[in-house]
């Protein structure tokens, strides 16, 4: 029509990303009846859809395209001559000609490789295929002869582990399909030159990491000539951080690149009045360090199922760098003797430490101390593709009896009661931060988790650390997992002194509330310099929200008593949302319900913040507080408005435009903390897509799809996006700029190929607006 044609293209799968527009597709499946019922013999029916041997083809009677195969009868039978005598093996070789059969397989893993180089693991030593989860690679394959698709079926086996089982994902199946979709193992047939082909592969990102073997299977169609090739070089496999749907995805270019391919940084030590610095070389990219990473992992006791949860390998990785239970990399000594291995301040690179571990096939390297074995650490999680950073906190308490307080007990002349004393503060303790989402936890606990590979206690019988997020160690959430108690006690444990009274009970006489967890650090992102992270472990000494968090991680403690409790519970706080939900473009407006359920009048301050989230439950960053007081006259309900303007989001918003509005507050009268997290989203429009004309198969038809800009900005680079199964191939529409407030109208002319009830769908994208979509149901009539 008029003043609407618009560009409309397709989409590449070579080198495709997830996260980018998937490529678009139809499919057209029509099935005979006789074709439903279930033939005997063949590949149980899970492996039907892939193997080519059992695979049945559809009639070409019954197909709805323009193709048609001719097939030449067969030349009529002449009179039967005499047998001439063949060779003993003559058949066999005849037979032997007419397969189809991989000569070699060409990874492209060289480091200049275009695989290597989207992939973002040039850096790693050597030419083996190494690749990311999530992400498409590319391979070549040489045949003795040109591959017909039509004729023969292909097919790749990756497998991992001692036992490939395909029910716990170490043993893959890819087909060949005609175009390539997100979060799901296929290959697709980009090149083909003479008897070369090359395979654009895709593969999920909850993908099982490390070492795959690769078998190439061709099969002709019912099966009687099988040829298999296996692969000269191995897969290796890594968790992605720039692939949005792997849980270690980290959206910042200068952050993923100190935390996962700077290869040297620092490590702080001393006190917190005296803080020192040394360089060292984690060297996650030297040659034998990957092998060795990978080594690790099988050494270890996780099955190499459990390989695809970040979670588990972190935990893994904090046991076996200590050596104390399970053979792991290195022993810890704190006794000064050293004369029979390395002293731990010699040590200033992970490499030799690595090699030498690797070398002796897992014998532990003596010796280490909190900082060699946060620098090992460091450098196995970014070699796995797993953000992280050595961290120092000083004066860092040790809690040996969960009680999340520094306790130091006298008797009753104040002398110290030593047998009891076995907590301490160490001027300086170093651990790890690694970078992921926490589906495991409540939404808002992803981000930053802290593990500690130090053998200090034990979890869950093995000494080992965490992963414990950050946000919960910050709030005094210790009840999610793991290790958040011990973590916390570290950074935000008060010390409290305890005196023996004559019938053998201990009162507590004194306490120090800013004795723990000061100068939290770790090195600057893109310099040299130390960056002060004690905000993100803790709120500010003193304040009311540091306290709210202390006394709430006490109450799951051995010591639940220790702080005085709340005389009264009788103040609620909650809040309310009006519809739908706020919407995008506009102030978002939120009702925070005080009530007061006693017959006595109540004050209190909230503490309000709103901060960006992630669909994952990562925390972006806060982009607003404020704090109201509240007074209640007794068994009052007050309402207050709460308002977060556009100004204040409008450039702070990620995809989903989720957000957490967090409240915090403590009664005066009665001591009651009040706490609440309220996650909601900015509400995008929909696409509206009318229908026009009558739907019957073989007849042109349209449909209109109207969108209103709701932003008071423009809208860059907008792409449609339309797909119809059944009624039309996707396809993207580019439209350019949208001005604000504007509306565009595009008109699809398609032509249904399938009759029943069928679904148009179309999406928007651009940068500053995601999540917006329309659907039309369209029931299409037979001719």
């Amino acid at each position: 029509m008029p003043g609407e044609r618009l560009t409309v293209r397709g989409t590449s799968e070579v080198g495709r990303f997830p996260g980018a527009a998937p490529p678009t597709r139809v499919e057209l499946t029509i099935h005979k009846d006789e074709e439903k019922k279930q033939e005997k013999g063949g590949c149980c029916r899970f492996f039907r859809k892939i193997c080519c041997c059992c695979k049945r083809q559809n009639s070409t009677s019954y197909d709805v395209t323009d193709k048609v195969e001719f097939v030449k009868p067969p030349a009529p039978e002449l009179a039967p001559e005499p047998v001439k005598p063949q060779p003993e093996n003559g058949e066999a070789k005849e037979l032997e000609e007419m397969k189809l059969s991989v000569l070699s397989v060409d990874l492209l893993s060289s480091k200049t490789s275009q695989n290597r180089r989207e992939h973002h693991t040039d850096l790693y030593d050597g030419d083996e295929l190494i690749i990311r989860r999530g992400q498409t690679f590319q391979m070549e394959l040489e045949l003795n002869r040109p591959f017909k698709a039509d004729t023969h079926k292909l097919y790749l086996d990756l497998k991992t582990g001692p036992l490939p089982m395909v029910s716990k994902g170490t043993h893959v199946i890819i087909p060949l399909v005609d175009d390539l979709e997100d979060e799901r193992w296929e290959a697709k047939v980009v090149e083909q030159n003479g008897n070369k082909i090359k395979l654009s592969v895709n593969s999920p990102a909850s993908a099982v990491i490390g070492l795959y073997g690769l078998t190439v299977t061709i099969c002709s169609p019912k099966g009687e000539a099988k040829t298999t090739h296996e692969s000269s070089k191995n897969i290796v496999m890594l968790f992605n951080p720039w692939c949005e749907e792997d849980t270690v995805f980290q959206d910042d270019d200068d952050e993923r690149e100190e935390y996962v391919l700077n290869d040297t940084g620092r490590i702080y030590y001393g006190t917190e009045n005296q803080i020192g610095s040394r360089t060292w070389n984690f060297g996650q990219f030297h040659e034998g360090i990957l092998e060795a990473c990978l080594f690790i992992l099988e050494k270890s006791d996780m099955p190499p199922s459990g390989r695809g949860d970040s979670i588990n390998v972190v935990r893994v990785i904090s046991a076996m760098i200590n050596a104390q239970d399970d053979s792991g990399v290195l022993v810890g000594n704190w006794s000064g003797d050293y004369s029979d291995g390395v002293s731990p301040t010699a040590w200033s690179s992970s490499v030799e430490i690595l090699r030498k571990y690797h070398s002796s096939n897992g014998t532990p390297v003596s010796y280490g101390q909190c900082w060699v074995f946060s620098g090992v650490t460091t450098t196995v999680l970014r070699c796995l593709g797993i953000p992280a950073r050595s961290v120092t906190n000083f004066q860092s308490a040790h809690d040996t009896d969960v009680s999340l307080t520094t306790d130091v007990y006298f008797d009753e002349n104040m002398k110290p009661i030593d047998y009891l004393n076995s907590d301490s503060v160490w001027n300086f303790h170093v651990w790890n931060d690694c970078w992921m989402a926490r589906p495991d936890l409540p939404a808002g606990y992803g981000g930053w988790q802290a593990i500690d590979s130090t053998p200090q206690e034990t979890s869950q019988g093995t000494f080992r650390c965490g992963p414990a997020s950050v946000n919960a160690i910050r709030s005094g959430q210790v009840y999610l997992k793991h290790d958040t108690p011990f973590i916390f006690a570290e950074v935000n444990s008060d010390k409290i002194y305890w005196q023996k009274n004559l019938d053998g009970t201990f009162s507590q006489i004194h306490s120090e509330k800013k004795a723990v967890g000061h100068c939290i650090s770790t090195k600057a992102v893109g310099s040299e310099t130390r960056a002060d992270i004690t905000h993100l472990y803790k709120y500010q000494e003193g304040s009311e929200d540091e306290r709210i968090a202390v006394e709430t991680a006490s109450r799951y403690g051995s010591k639940p008593d220790v702080y005085s409790t709340p005389m009264a519970e009788d103040v609620s706080v909650e809040v309310k949302m009006e519809g739908e939900g706020p919407r995008m473009g506009a102030d978002a407006q939120l009702t925070i319900l005080v009530k007061n359920l006693s017959s006595q009048p109540r004050r209190t301050t909230l503490h309000s913040q709103v901060a960006v989230m992630y669909y994952t439950g990562v925390l972006r960053g806060t982009i607003k507080k404020e704090e109201m007081p509240v007074e209640l006259l007794p068994n009052e309900e007050k309402t207050i408005e709460w308002l977060l303007p556009y100004q204040q989001y409008q450039n702070q918003l990620v995809d989903q435009a989720a957000l957490m509005l967090t409240l915090t507050g403590r009664v005066i009268e009665t001591q009651q903390v009040l706490a609440n997290q309220t996650t909601f989203r900015l509400r995008t429009p929909d696409l509206n897509i009318m229908p026009l004309g009558e739907a019957v198969v073989g007849k042109e038809m349209a449909a209109k799809i109207t969108f209103t800009n709701p932003l008071p900005r423009t809208l860059k680079g907008v792409i449609f996006r339309v797909e119809g199964l059944g009624l039309q191939k996707g396809h993207e529409v580019v439209v350019g700029d949208v001005g604000s407030h504007s509306t565009v109208t595009l008109t699809e002319h398609f032509i249904p190929t399938q009759p029943g009830p069928r679904k148009l769908v179309a999406s928007l994208d651009c940068k500053q607006l995601t999540q917006v979509h329309g659907v039309a149901d369209i029931v299409v009539l037979e001719q």
